[in-house]
């Protein structure tokens, strides 16, 4: 029988769109360019807020609770540092931007059953090479998790009641799709009917729930699954999509278990939530002759791709794409990347049995991965600094969520803002203007009455489109925003 739901599920928190600019503010406290990510680590532009590493001029949330006498510990996907294999100094890897221990990539994105770099505190090793861990399978969601619990019980026997901060980075479910066989068998036929049919019964499960109100709308399904030449492969695909998420909630559970053993369980928070909506990315979908991702395995076997490879081994690489992307975001618009709300929204469960005593309630309330930082300052104790580096600290932008946690109003004193790739929007109250690219017009939106994004009032309401976007303006232009999309050209696009 399952479990009473408990904690608490926020059902308007916000990422920054996409991985790198997320892990920037969640890390940080601060917006993307803030921390001089306001794209991603793979290329580097000759303005504040778009360099390719995390900023040595701010701090991160092990730095400042290790000021509270917190033991600091990450596993997984870091992915804020340009330096992924590096012969001399790492000083933006996590050993040396406040975690005592560390196991996992530096990349976006890696082979499930060979991940590689693979990082051991602040050593490049080999799933092969690791004398610390030698799994039956090894399989990488499931080494996140097993590393996550050993250190959870390695601090409970060496440091005793002593406070710990651990970041938890799964790298599932982003491509490739690669799953143990006996897990995507569990889901084959599942998707059979399709783009539609699927959306709709998760439409209808999230009014249930509650989590979408009983008037909200479905948007435009994308894709027609009956014109799909080969619908046993992109059914396979989002079989396979689903063997990743159930191994990520598996590990998730053992490192809950891991917790309950300890005796840690009811005095910790847990926090999940993700980085990006949906990834429409086309990645391997298509098999070119020259192709983005790796060629062959570590131990020489081809890689393959496209239509006719199914997805799940090893030696397959691809993305599900647009069209189930468009499901995963039921029922919003558009993607990662993207600053609508199939691209920013997340799930945030916050878990405290000691502290949080509303089970399974829903916060309707507005968060964002910025508050991340406050909320563990606010619990913590600790202080952030005044300086870093000799320089005046960034102003922190979020708010902690703890009031939240108890039913209490957040009293948000700003409005929230994004921009990634030109892509920007703003949220103030009930009200949101957003728009595509650095060209694109302001769509506005009340989210209160039309979440998904369908009913646009700009130009029944120029006043407030002129009033949200000056505020919008102003952001930008003090928190190293422009120029927008500084790599355009480079890209192509």
């Amino acid at each position: 029988m399952r479990s009473p739901p408990t904690g608490v599920r926020f059902t308007q928190f916000y990422n920054a769109g996409r991985c790198c600019p997320s892990r920037a503010s969640l890390l940080t406290g601060l917006y993307p360019h803030q921390a001089e990510l306001g794209w991603m680590t793979s290329k580097s532009a000759d303005y504040p807020g778009y360099h390719d590493d995390l900023s040595r001029d701010t701090l991160t949330i092990a730095e400042v609770l290790r000021t509270a006498h917190y033991s600091t510990y990450m596993v997984g996907k870091w992915h804020v540092s340009k330096e992924t294999t590096p012969t001399g100094p790492n000083p933006n890897w996590p050993i040396h931007r406040g975690f005592d221990r560390y196991y996992g990539t530096h990349t976006g994105g890696a082979g499930y059953f060979d991940p590689h770099p693979l990082i051991r505190d602040d050593r490049v090793i080999t799933k092969d090479q690791d004398t610390e861990y030698q799994p039956k399978n090894f399989y990488y969601t499931d080494a996140i998790a097993d590393q996550a619990s050993r250190f959870i019980r390695e601090h409970v026997q060496q440091k005793g009641d002593r406070p710990f901060f651990m970041y938890v980075a799964f790298t599932a479910p982003h491509w490739p799709l690669q799953a143990p066989a006996d897990v995507v068998a569990k889901y084959r036929g599942k998707y059979d009917p399709g783009y539609g049919p699927i959306r709709e019964k998760r439409f209808a499960r999230e009014k249930e729930l509650g989590i979408i109100p009983p008037d909200a709308e479905l948007s435009p399904t994308e894709g027609n699954w009956n014109d799909q030449p080969n619908k046993a492969w992109e059914a396979r695909c989002m079989e396979v999509y689903a063997a990743q998420v159930e191994e990520m909630d598996t590990g998730i559970g053992r490192i809950i278990a891991t917790l309950k053993e300890t005796g840690k369980l009811d005095n910790t928070l847990v926090l999940f939530l993700s980085d990006n909506g949906g990834c429409a990315e086309k990645m391997g979908r298509q098999s070119t002759t020259k192709s983005a991702h790796p060629t062959q395995t570590r131990d020489g076997r081809a890689i393959h791709d496209g239509q006719g490879t199914m997805p799940g081994p090893d030696d397959s690489f691809m993305a599900y794409g647009r069209n189930w992307a468009n499901v995963s975001n039921t029922p919003f618009r558009l993607y990662k990347h993207w600053v609508h709300e199939g691209g920013i929204s997340t799930p945030l469960i916050a878990h405290w049995p000691v502290t949080i005593k509303r089970h399974g309630e829903l916060e309707r309330q507005p968060g964002h991965i910025i508050d991340l930082m406050q909320t563990c300052i606010a619990l913590s104790g600790a202080e952030y600094p005044k300086e870093v580096n000799g320089h005046p600290s960034k102003q922190l932008p979020g708010v902690s969520l703890v009031p939240a946690f108890q039913g209490q109003p957040l009293n948000r004193p700003t409005p929230l803002f994004w921009e990634h790739e030109g892509n920007r929007a703003i949220r103030i109250a009930n009200w949101k203007l957003v728009a595509k690219g650095a060209e694109g017009a302001w769509e506005l939106y009340d989210i209160d009455h039309d979440r998904s994004e369908l009913h646009n009032l700009a130009e029944k309401q120029p006043d407030r489109v002129k009033e949200l976007s000056a505020q919008w303006q102003h952001w930008a232009e003090t928190n190293d925003v422009f120029p927008l999309n500084p790599f355009k050209n480079a890209q192509g696009e």
